[in-house]
């Protein structure tokens, strides 16, 4: 079971928010007070700070990023590792009606949450935000243009596009499936065979393009392509997670 360390959200910490950010970590102490000040700015930009909390989800024994947390800028949770049961865990404390899965290296848009209200006042429970990648450089556009045509075909965003979700539809499905890779692929692959309609709102995140730098624009595109393409045919995310790892050690 997680544990719930005293980080109050906010002055009022007994009034409901609106809508509740959920962001697992894992030994992210030098960026987590960065990262949590710009979900308040953005919140504040919307006028909507007093409606939006802060989960911070942490996996590492340690506690390293929940350490470099400011004193009362979120409510701070400790999980068993691994991104799913993070995101699981940091679900189950939020109190917003509306849970938004943000990554440590993503940005927000500027307008994220008027957007993500005003879908939400459409009836809308289920999505995520336009891919943007933090890089300048051609290759990284066409990236982003391809995401852009898979989400407009399958419907299917990923993790690092800030996924929302119904608090209510989001435990009814289950939450996101415990496995080690591919978790956000699945929980929408669930919510599409049930019905749901999924939505990409107009504006674009900006995730980190570490990945890409690391290991090279080609071979982390491929990488990625394979993995999705793997799972898609049916190949069990713990055999894909062994190989990912495999991989990565090459790398």
């Amino acid at each position: 079971m997680p544990d719930v360390l005293p980080h109050p959200d906010g002055p009022d910490s007994t009034a409901r928010p609106w809508c509740s950010v959920v962001i697992p970590v894992l030994h992210e102490a030098v960026t987590i007070a960065a990262q949590v000040a710009h979900v308040r700015h953005v919140a504040a930009r919307c006028g909507m700070e007093a409606e939006v909390e802060v989960v911070v989800a942490d996996g590492a024994k340690e506690r390293d990023t929940l350490a470099a947390l400011p004193e009362g800028c979120c409510t701070a949770v400790v999980s068993c590792p691994g991104r799913a049961r993070q995101m699981n865990a940091g679900a189950g404390k939020a109190r917003g009606e509306t849970l938004l899965f943000l990554h440590a290296d993503t940005h927000l848009p500027p307008e994220a949450f008027t957007l993500l209200r005003r879908a939400r006042q459409a009836g809308i429970r289920a999505g995520a935000f336009r891919l943007g990648l933090a890089a300048p450089g051609l290759w990284f556009r066409l990236v982003e243009r391809l995401a852009c045509w898979r989400n407009r075909l399958v419907r299917t965003p990923y993790g690092d596009q800030a996924q929302f979700f119904d608090a209510a539809l989001f435990m009814a499905v289950g939450g996101y499936p415990d496995q080690p890779l591919m978790e956000d692929v699945e929980v929408m692959r669930r919510l599409r065979k049930a019905g749901e309609r999924i939505v990409i709102l107009p504006g674009r995140v900006e995730t980190s393009a570490r990945r890409w730098f690391v290991e090279g624009p080609l071979r982390c595109t491929l990488r990625n392509l394979c993995l999705r393409l793997l799972y898609a045919l049916g190949v069990p995310a713990h055999a894909l997670s062994r190989w990912y790892r495999a991989h990565k050690e090459r790398s």
